[in-house]
């Protein structure tokens, strides 16, 4: 079993009981745990796979999945439907109506504020089942920026990598736009570059013109803990510790109604089982990833990474997310807005090209030609391939 979690000492803590109770209660399977780095762990998928030497078990970023089924790394999970069927949506991996991965947990995003500065600004506190809107949000921020805050909001444009697509394209996806046509997967014209994702690039591009973002950093949610932001667009990782350092001013709000309905991305780190697997050792797989699904498991993790269990009673027994818990709101967001990636082969240049775009356009490039240009990309890329099966 080869895992991404080097360095995170409470995630191994976790899976080091999982496997202790696993291989106690039966004797015809041992599992047997290494740990990577999660810089270098995709790297060494792709060798193992190129040597034939991939382990059965091994864990994956989500919108990772597609690829790794079309390349021949996985095999379908074959776990019971009345285990697939009780984790949440995005938690559980599909591709060409098969389910390849499934994960314990899913994080989830919001707009921490502070109920003191949005009051005395006179600005709505938005909930759940009315979300600010495009025009109420840029009316805060306008508020909120001529209340004394040089920058008012935080939107993480320091942070880089995956961030991009999965912080950036569910507003996109708010507007009406996509990374691309999610009914045939082979093209991204459009959706990328159709009418409502040049209005939400032409927004998001605004929103550094005017100052009311910047991309300096530090990464992270400090800006907001120090009170240099009003909001910070983040996520659940870093709710503990505005909880700690704001208290009970602590605001959890939902993502911007951008015109098409709320949404935050979905779909984190998830199992499957290799196709390098024997039959005898690919049923151990099963066994195990079975075993490893019950609650209390799913609430360890929850509780120890401060991350959302991928079942509603293991949720309710949370001391964070349960009906009571300090951060119960993250899991109603998740369930109401979340949605995953595009379960796409191309996954990997979709998203490379999208931060690509997103940076250029957030630099002042010119909205139009440059979505154009990440959808010819896209586009080649899925052709040179194929289509990718699709």
């Amino acid at each position: 079993m080869w895992t991404h979690s080097a360095g995170n000492p409470g995630e191994l803590a976790v899976y080091k009981k999982i496997i202790a109770d696993f291989n106690a209660s039966q004797n015809k399977y041992q599992v047997v745990q290494q740990n990577f780095p999660q810089g270098s762990y995709n790297d060494a998928i792709t060798s193992a796979a190129a040597a034939h030497k991939l382990p059965c078990l091994m864990d994956m970023d989500g919108p990772i999945m597609p690829n790794w089924a079309w390349a021949g790394y996985l095999q379908p999970l074959n776990l019971p439907s009345s285990l697939t069927d009780s984790l949440a949506p995005t938690t559980v991996g599909r591709y060409k109506d098969k389910i390849y991965s499934a994960g314990y947990w899913d994080a989830a995003m919001a707009i921490f504020a502070r109920k003191s500065v949005l009051t005395q600004a006179g600005v709505r506190i938005p909930t759940v089942d009315q979300p600010w809107t495009l025009d109420e949000f840029n009316e805060a921020n306008a508020k909120l920026k001529a209340s004394g805050y040089n920058t008012p909001l935080d939107l993480g444009a320091a942070d880089k990598g995956e961030w991009w697509s999965y912080a950036y394209s569910p507003m996109l996806q708010s507007t009406g736009g996509d990374l691309i046509d999610r009914t045939t997967t082979k093209s991204a014209d459009g959706k990328l570059n159709g009418p409502d994702a040049v209005s939400f690039f032409t927004w998001f591009q605004q929103v550094f013109k005017k100052g009311w973002a910047n991309n300096n950093g530090p990464v992270g949610n400090q800006n907001f803990i120090d009170n240099k932001v009003a909001l910070s667009y983040t996520g659940v990782w870093n709710a503990q510790d505005a909880l700690d350092k704001v208290g009970s001013d602590l605001l959890i709000l939902p993502p911007v109604d951008f015109g098409h309905g709320a949404k935050i991305g979905g779909g984190s780190w998830q199992w499957g089982i290799s196709t390098a697997c024997g039959k005898q050792q690919s049923e151990g797989a099963r066994a195990y990833l079975e075993y490893s699904f019950q609650d209390k498991y799913l609430t360890d993790f929850a509780d120890s990474q401060v991350v959302i269990p991928s079942t509603a009673t293991a949720a309710a027994a949370s001391k964070y997310f349960g009906p009571n818990g300090s951060l119960h709101e993250f899991a109603v967001l998740s369930q109401k807005f979340a949605l995953a990636r595009p379960a796409t082969p191309g996954y990997p240049v979709v998203s490379t090209t999208f931060e690509k775009a997103a940076k250029d356009i957030m630099n002042g490039a010119d909205v139009k030609s440059t979505l154009d240009t990440a959808v010819r990309a896209i586009d080649s890329d899925i052709s040179s391939n194929n289509n990718y099966g699709s």
